[in-house]
């Protein structure tokens, strides 16, 4: 008997792999119980988290919103530690949002009806929460969406850039209409920067770098220092009209407060951590010493320090009847304090570049300003992207810091909530409130960096 040979004449059609090995079930296997000592720390782990969950879960699921005070939210939820006790937050959300920035009372009657006074003793008693927050506080909500229609621009380049307008306008409109006085003031704050521009562009040239950079810097100074607001004086006693509701640093406070702050040194620390970084690589020993000094100073001292600094200290290096508000101050030196970090991260990115970027620039016949501009500082923005943006979280987190210094942010007002008898014993709701808030844009910070490292990849994979 002869052994009979068969060879196959077609190809068998791939087979789909096993379950186990693909998808979330193989994703586990390689991940989370590739071992004997592996998989009994993932059981553990995660009978520890939904542990953790179920606990959270029934103090955070709490039918207590309607509640008046603490003593009303140990009533519903039956003893002192039976659930979490979120009448605080329906009460005082508003004043963790807004402190005690003053309502619009009149515009409030003009829409309701309402007797002004009555507003003013309790809006919510009387007008729909809603149209209390939309209106009542129309100022800061007005800022507020400025404040993203000038971000968009930036942030996201489909949008039209005639939007730019708003983005270069809005710091000085932001100032008039959250702290309200004449509308002359910020005007001559922007008259200043654009002196700087011309200077910059039209003087520099004919005087050369050195006297130009140093002019272009002087010269708005100046004018803020002793010109901006005498003149801004005359004109806001010409046109008496052209003015908002005074409103006092005081008065300002809550999750608002932190994200004026935060907003203005982040657009603030951006392109003064530009100029720092590229003074400090420059040629000019001046220019470079004053950068390395500012850098240095700023990185070694605590921001707490210049808090205080802001607080009692500004005021007596300014000319007699100078007198910033309190807020302005601090921003100041958020902003110079985050800008010396921003520097820092920005000669990182400036360091990365290989030397022939700038060959290459050279050998195109670009001036320096022009390189900068179009060829070396896109790529080491770039590349100093995440550095960027965590200088940013960590700025905006710091804010927090103002609570020390008497203004009430939201961990200040949070105290004083406390403080009141009926609230008198709540911790954690107000905190879980004020950590949300924080997260949700620190989150979406994050978020938007990985964005923008994605679509300005341009290396292969």
């Amino acid at each position: 008997m002869s052994d009979i040979q068969f060879v196959r004449t077609e190809m068998l059609p791939e087979q789909a792999p096993p379950a186990t090995m693909v998808g979330p079930i193989g994703w586990a296997r390689a991940n989370l119980f590739n071992g004997v000592w592996n998989s009994i720390i993932t059981v553990l782990f995660g009978l520890s988290i939904v542990w953790v969950f179920m606990n959270l879960m029934g103090w955070a699921v709490s039918p207590t919103w309607e509640a008046k005070s603490l003593n009303e939210c140990r009533e519903i939820v039956g003893g002192a530690h039976g659930g979490a006790c979120w009448g605080v937050i329906n009460d005082r959300w508003l004043q963790l949002l807004y402190g005690f920035y003053p309502l619009d009372a009149n515009l409030l009657s003009a829409v309701s009806g309402v007797d002004p006074e009555l507003i003013l003793s309790d809006a919510r008693a009387h007008i729909a929460t809603p149209i209390v927050m939309i209106l009542g506080y129309w100022r800061l909500n007005l800022a507020l969406v400025l404040m993203f229609i000038g971000l968009a621009p930036v942030l996201w380049e489909k949008v039209p850039r005639k939007f730019l307008i708003v983005t270069i306008l809005f710091p000085f409109v932001d100032v008039f209409l959250m702290w309200g006085g004449s509308i002359w003031g910020p005007t001559m704050a922007f008259v200043g920067f654009v002196l700087g521009y011309l200077v910059f562009n039209y003087v520099r040239p004919a005087i050369g770098n050195l006297i130009g950079v140093i002019l272009t810097a002087a010269v708005p100074i100046l004018w803020w220092l002793f010109a901006a607001g005498p003149i801004a004086g005359v004109l806001a006693q010409a046109t008496p009209a052209l003015a908002l509701e005074a409103v006092s640093s005081r008065q300002f406070g809550g999750f608002f407060l932190s994200i004026s702050i935060g907003i203005v040194a982040i657009l603030g620390s951006l392109p003064l951590g530009i100029i720092l970084a590229l003074g400090r690589q420059s040629d000019l020993l001046i220019v470079k010493s004053i950068c390395v000094g500012f850098i240095e100073f700023i990185r070694g001292v605590p921001l707490i320090t210049l808090l205080f600094v802001a607080n009692n200290l500004l005021n007596i290096f300014m000319p007699p009847g100078t007198n910033f508000d309190v807020i302005l101050r601090v921003m100041i030196m958020v902003t110079l304090f985050a800008s010396a970090y921003m520097a820092e991260v920005i000669r990182g990115g400036l360091a990365a570049l290989p030397k022939g970027q700038y060959e290459a620039a050279d050998a195109l016949g670009l001036d320096y300003w022009k390189a900068q501009r179009l060829i070396i500082m896109p790529q080491a923005l770039k590349i100093s992207i995440p550095g960027i943006v965590s200088t940013f979280i960590g700025v905006f987190k710091d804010t927090t810091l103002v609570s020390i210094i008497s203004l009430m942010d939201p961990i200040g007002l949070s105290n004083a909530i406390r403080a009141n008898q009926e609230w008198n014993g709540i911790v954690w709701e107000l905190y879980a409130f004020i950590a949300l808030l924080f997260f949700v844009v620190c989150f979406s910070m994050s978020r938007y960096s990985m964005y923008l490292e994605r679509k300005l990849q341009t290396g292969h994979k």
